[in-house]
Order: C-alpha cells, then structure tokens, then sequence
C-alpha cells in the first residue's frame, strides 16, 4: 500500500503556531474532502456548528464539540436514589478538515496540509469517515467513489508524517549514549514497520519503548475506527461499498460502522419520540451516533464509575486498569493525594438494595477497598481521605 508514495521527499513542519492542543478525552473526524464529516459532527453534538456544503474543504479551522455518553446505568441509579442531578461522562470530538494526497509535504488545498496533520496530532484518536454512497451530484476531490482508495490515501499519508518525524530525529544525531542507542534502536524499529505499511498502534512495543516515543506524537499510535457514510436506501445493513470496508477492517482487527450522517443529523434536531419513529422506520435498534459513541469510548480505553447521592448522581471515566486512588483523582487532586479508601459496590448490586448503601453493606456487597484496588467497569464509589 505504501510502496507506491515512498519515493516523494516529505517535508513536514512541526511548527508551533500549527498545532491545536485538545483534551485527553478527544476523538478526530477525519477524512477525504466533502464526504460527510461535517455532518456526521453536526449530528454528534446535536447542532449546526460545522459548515457542511457540497465543495471540498468548507472546513478549514476545526470544528470542537462536547458529546454526553449514553447511559442507561446512570439513569437507573439517579432515578432509584431519587438525584437532583444526574450528569454524564463527556467525549470532545474534533472536525477536522479533509484530508488529501500530499497533506505529508505540506501540499493540500493552499498549503494547509502540514496544519491538518498538527491537529490530527492533537488528539487520542480517530475516527475516520469514508465516502461509500454514490451520488453524482456530490463531487469527490478523486472523482469517483472508491472507499478503499479512500482509506488507504489517508493512511498512507500518516505514515509517511511519521517516517518524515522519524528521519529528522535520526538526522540531529551523530554520536550516542546507550539510552539514545536504544532510542534509535525504537526510530529503527518502527521505521522498518512503517516502510513495510503497519502503524505503530500495530506494533508490540515494550513499555520503555512506548516511554521513549511518547513525546514525538506519532499519528499512527492513534487508534481508528471506519465510518462508513451510506445513503437512506442502504439502511440498516450497508451496501456493497460498505461491505469491502468491513472486511479491509476485518483484516486489520478494526471494526467499520454503517452510519448515514444525513439522516443522522437531521434526526438529531428531532425530539426524542420522533427520533424513535425513524430507528423503527428503518429497522435500526440504535442510532449510528450511539454506535460511534460507544466505539470511541472503548477507542480511548474508557470505563466507567459512579459517585451517587440525593443530591446527584454521576458518571466519571477513567483509563482501563486504573487504581482506585486515580479514578479519585478524576474528582479532584486532593482526594487522589489524600486518599485513604474507598467504598465500593458494584452498580448492579447497589441497585438490588434502592441505593441503599447501608443495606448493601449489611450484605457484604459493599466493602472497603485500599489504594491498590484496581478499578472496575460499573463500580460506584464513596471515596474516604484526608484534605493535605
């Protein structure tokens, strides 16, 4: 896939002034020019915020929006435990502008490829929209609708920034210590992966190795997703464009989600009942939207736990593996640093007792758990320290 754009000298600019910085918890939408990202964002954040017209690169600055996570546990405990409020977890998802052959060199549409890299860059990781609908009244920037071309333009187009990173690293160093040794030993590694077209997300590094590149913001470390934009008239399955991208990502280990981001964001300035009436119109049990919510979650290697109480109810993330203390810490510094331990009870378990804590801990499903309790999906917390 690769070997076709290695003989162009890339010339990739890192600079500063580029680069948008976004949360921790941010996912880009990413993709060719004019083939429904816009619309796809509109329909996430429930708005019109992302200017969507049929010519390529309407979407030149990026477009940020706050996306609530569904949630059907915390609106079972906020409504057992009778809450004030009820507030969810929150992913920041990204519009970012097309993305085109040549954004590597600095070559897309006035110059702006290098400034599209930097704030795909910026993010934790990526959802990538592919064109799979054929309507000749809706230009492509290539001229035809080829999602595979697609998909393999943008990708191709990552891992020649990265190999560019790659070669300017290794040109600044002539002599070695045996740390920067084994930090050219990693530059090498993941040169010959790159060469040979497998991101670096696809490599077995070891944890030194991840520490040693962290810093070098490599785009292919970023975790994707396909999205593949359909018509109305190929819901709620795909097409056959669809079916050559779930089975490009089968051979990945990726998944791909039919979505047709048209229907999507028109439905989501909808009320709620009417929203239901088009899932049943089109056989859909969900929303594209949910799917694309949930992926991004399991994406960003999210779990979920709850602090529940008459006043509020609600859910925080937190990393996969995380120790109770960081999950604290998620609340405020002061709780992780003061932490002395935590009441813990599994979502389900405290439910079976109306939210009644007190009952739950005569049944000894409530029990106290110390600093080195490692955090699980559904967990609701009542967190004990000391103010420092």
């Amino acid at each position: 896939m690769l070997g076709r754009f290695l003989g162009v000298q890339t010339k990739l600019s890192l600079c500063s002034p580029l680069i948008r910085y976004f949360s921790r918890r941010s996912v880009g939408i990413v993709g060719m020019p004019n083939i429904g990202k816009s619309t796809l964002f509109n329909a996430l954040t429930e708005t019109q915020k992302a200017e969507a017209k049929n010519f390529p690169f309407c979407t030149i600055e990026p477009n940020v929006g706050i996306v609530s996570v569904p949630d059907p546990r915390l609106d079972q405990l906020a409504l057992t435990a009778k809450s004030k409020r009820c507030i969810r977890t929150q992913i920041e998802f990204i519009d970012i502008a097309g993305l085109i052959k040549g954004a590597s060199e600095g070559k897309a549409q006035q110059g702006l490829g290098n400034k599209f890299l930097a704030n795909i860059r910026s993010v934790s990781c990526i959802i990538q929209v592919i064109r799979c609908f054929d309507d000749p009244d809706i230009c492509h920037v290539d001229g035809t609708c080829d999602p595979i071309r697609d998909i393999e333009t943008i990708e191709s187009e990552l891992l020649l920034a990265d190999l560019e990173v790659i070669n300017r690293k290794k040109l600044k160093k002539k002599n070695f210590s045996q740390d920067e040794q084994m930090f050219m030993d990693t530059l090498n590694k993941l040169e010959n992966a790159l060469v040979e077209g497998t991101p670096i997300h696809g490599l077995d590094l070891t944890l030194k190795e991840k520490d040693l590149i962290k810093q070098l913001g490599f785009l292919t470390t970023k975790k994707s997703i396909y999205v593949c934009n359909i018509g109305e008239d190929d819901l709620p399955d795909g097409n056959k464009n669809f079916e050559l991208v779930q089975q490009f990502a089968k051979s990945r280990n990726m998944i791909a989600l039919p979505v047709c981001a048209k229907l999507e964001s028109e439905a989501s300035m909808l009320d709620e009942e009417t929203r239901s009436t088009i899932l049943d119109t089109y056989g859909l049990k969900e929303t594209g939207l949910q799917k694309i919510i949930k992926s991004s979650y399991d994406l960003l290697n999210l779990i979920t736990f709850y602090t529940v109480g008459p006043e509020e109810t609600r859910a925080w993330n937190v990393k996969k593996d995380s120790l109770v203390p960081q999950a604290a810490g998620e609340i405020h510094t002061d709780m992780e640093n003061g932490f002395i331990k935590a009441d813990t009870v599994n979502y389900a378990d405290l439910l079976s007792f109306n939210c009644d804590e007190d009952a739950a801990r005569k049944a000894k499903k409530l029990r106290p758990e110390g600093p080195k309790y490692v955090v699980q999906d559904g967990d609701v917390f009542h967190f004990k320290f000391k103010a420092k």
